[in-house]
Parts: structure tokens; sequence; C-alpha cells
């Protein structure tokens, strides 16, 4: 699908060099939008957006959880492009490897986990909104179906990412008299890289326990963040988007 909703738009996407913040940054492009994308794994940036503008792409490598590297990010999108428009919080990650049960954790993995999918958010988000009050807006959270379904062995991830639900609620009050929208989206079973690493069986189980009964591919996720950054979805601030295949129902 291409349109040119978002033409004139500056869309901000943090974690984009692949997986659902390069799909979702390849559907804002290809709606018209101008994109600025940060990475820590900048190597992908060449391979995910070989195929797009260059004149309305803007790639950055740097690591998220600075702060100095998000304000970098942010005043050079600015100079680009212009004001944020539409920043799509998406960065953030689980323990992985050394994701645990709880009383096996440890709390440097807890701090990392909340720094990079709770506190990124924040930091991006207090950056754009003193423009967005006078402009309007869209801010999109990425939480996630763990935060709700309790996931076990993820209780770090799973409290990160219901303070991405808690943040977004609070936000959107406070900036729904400015035209600003903050929603969130939490995807369920989505096949990213973090899939690639996991066991047929397992890849069986999720199945098994999703009602739609297959997993999902990032650009599943895109078509609802581009909805939520559109005029269609101008009256839906606060809420918490599922894409999870039924796993969760609210």
């Amino acid at each position: 699908m291409t349109s040119a909703r978002f033409t004139a738009r500056t869309v901000a996407i943090t974690g984009a060099a692949h997986g659902i913040g390069a799909a979702t940054a390849r559907r804002f492009l290809d709606e018209g939008a101008r994109v600025a994308v940060i990475d820590r794994e900048a190597d992908d940036f060449a391979e995910s957006f070989a195929d797009q503008p260059t004149d309305r792409l803007l790639t950055i490598a740097g690591d998220c959880t600075d702060a100095a590297v998000l304000a970098d990010f942010h005043a050079r999108t600015v100079a680009a492009f212009g004001p944020v428009d539409i920043l799509f919080n998406n960065v953030g990650q689980s323990g992985r490897e050394r994701a645990a049960q709880f009383h096996e954790s440890a709390e440097e993995v807890w701090r990392f986990v909340l720094e990079v999918s709770l506190f990124t958010a924040m930091r991006m988000s207090r950056l754009v909104v003193p423009a967005m009050r006078e402009r309007g807006g869209r801010i999109i959270n990425m939480s996630s179906d763990a935060a709700l379904v309790g996931d076990a062995g993820l209780t770090d991830y799973a409290a990160a990412k219901m303070g991405i639900i808690g943040f977004t609620r609070s936000l959107a009050r406070e900036l729904a008299p400015h035209r600003v929208t903050v929603n969130a989206v939490a995807p369920g079973a989505i096949r990213t890289r973090a899939h690639d690493r996991l066991t047929p069986a397992v890849i069986e189980r999720i199945k098994a326990t999703t009602p739609a009964g297959f997993i999902a591919e990032p650009e599943d996720v895109a078509g609802c963040v581009a909805f939520l950054a559109s005029e269609d979805a101008r009256y839906v601030t606060g809420q918490t988007l599922l894409i999870d295949g039924g796993r969760w129902m609210i």
C-alpha cells in the first residue's frame, strides 16, 4: 500500500535498523513521510533501506540508552527535516540470553531492561513534547502483550512494558488538550531476529497458544502504528493496541 497521507510529516523512530522498527520506517516512507531512524546496529541500515529515497531518510548510529545520543538524534532530525510530528518509541528488548526465573535473575539485568524498554521512551518523548505542545503530534510507544499475559521468566521485561502502558496513559491525559495523541502498541509473536533464536518446538508452542495460529510479520505492526499516527486516529489516545492474534483480549 502506498499513499501520501504522511507527506510533509517528520517521523522519528528508535531501534529501527531491522524488524518492526525498519518495517515501520519503510511504511512511513512509502506514505510520503520524512523519516529519521537511530539504531546501535547501524550495519543493517543499508540492507533494510536499500530501495528507499535517501532525500527523505536520515539514518544515525547510536546507543538509545545514552541520553546524550538521543538528544543528538533529536537535534539532527530537526535540523534535517524540521520538528518531529510523529515519534515511534520502538527500541526495547528483554534480557534475552540473560533472562531467568525471577529468583535467579540479576538486578543489573533488570536495570538494563528497564533502561532500554522504558527510560528510552520517556527520554525521547521529553525531547519532542515541547514542540508538539505547540503544533500537535503523535507519540506511539512500544509495549508488549507480555505486560498483560505475564510470561514466566520475563518479569523485568513485563514490568518495563507495563510501565510503558502507564506512561502512555498519563502522558496522553497531559497532552490531549494540545492536540497530541499518545498510544501504545503491544505485539505478541512477531517474526523478528529474536524469534530466529527459538527452537522449532518453542515456535510450535507459541503458535498453539495463539488463537490465530500463526506468527505475524513486522509489517503487521507497522500498519497499526501508521493507523495510530494518522488522522483516522485523531480521537484515539491513551490506548494500548494489542497485536497478538488473540493471545490476550481486553
